[in-house]
């Protein structure tokens, strides 16, 4: 997940102010900031509402579950580079985000209630995770998105989010 989303972060401001004869849409800086801006501000208050609905109603994994398909469908959606697909799918990154953030490390948390000594060392562990995803995706997806095109880099970040919520689906128990 953690490779999806800083692999997308790492193109999405480059390919909008790109040249158009670079493939990108030629936009102003100020208004792609502007986007992304958004975007970061709604991706850290949507999990508010993800996690109070996966207490109440849906179950923290099934929450898991949704975000990561809801993340998938937004990453193959914006590797079309249309407006609508682009808006389509930053919003799907959005909604996901709010469902997948505050329910895995609650998934984490509840895995190792019986055994708090364990705790610290899964945490260790999912946030070693984190951080070579972040840094692979802003490796490969950047690379790919300048130097095959940007759909492709979008669409990298989608195949690792489908192979991540796969994992995490059959790998439950």
């Amino acid at each position: 997940e953690r490779f999806s989303y800083y692999g997308m972060r790492a193109i999405l401001v480059l390919f909008l102010t790109s040249a158009i004869i670079d493939g990108g849409w030629a936009w102003s800086r100020a208004e792609a900031l502007s986007l992304y801006g958004t975007y970061t501000s709604l991706v850290y208050l949507t999990p508010i509402l993800g996690g109070f609905l996966a207490d109440k109603y849906m179950g923290y994994r099934n929450a898991v579950a949704l975000g990561a398909l809801i993340m998938t469908l937004g990453h193959a959606s914006m590797a079309f580079e249309t407006p609508t697909t682009l808006y389509i799918g930053i919003a799907c990154l959005i909604i996901g985000n709010g469902f997948f953030k505050p329910n895995i490390t609650s998934i984490i948390s509840n895995i190792y209630a019986d055994h708090p000594e364990k705790k610290d060392g899964a945490y260790t562990i999912f946030y070693m995770g984190v951080n070579a995803g972040a840094f692979l995706g802003i490796m490969l997806c950047g690379y790919l998105g300048e130097k095959v095109g940007w759909g492709y880099g979008f669409g990298l970040a989608g195949i690792f989010m489908f192979f991540g919520m796969l994992q995490f689906w059959f790998g439950q128990g």
